[in-house]
């Protein structure tokens, strides 16, 4: 799948952003980061429940 050209441009941004983070900094930033992603996960896991009304409980 290929990036937009606004994603390509977000990402050589992103590129220059880092490149003057210390080790520390970067560290710390991709720890953020990968919470960040792991929220988004479940905010779509949640939606798609939602969506398919897997979040209602089922009577038998």
């Amino acid at each position: 799948m290929e990036l937009s050209l606004e994603q390509e441009f977000n990402v050589r941004s992103f590129e220059n952003q880092v490149k003057h983070m210390s080790r520390e900094q970067a560290q710390a930033f991709l720890v953020q980061l990968y919470e960040q992603m792991l929220t988004r996960e479940n905010m779509y896991k949640e939606f798609l429940k939602h969506e398919w009304g897997i979040d209602q409980g089922y009577s038998a």
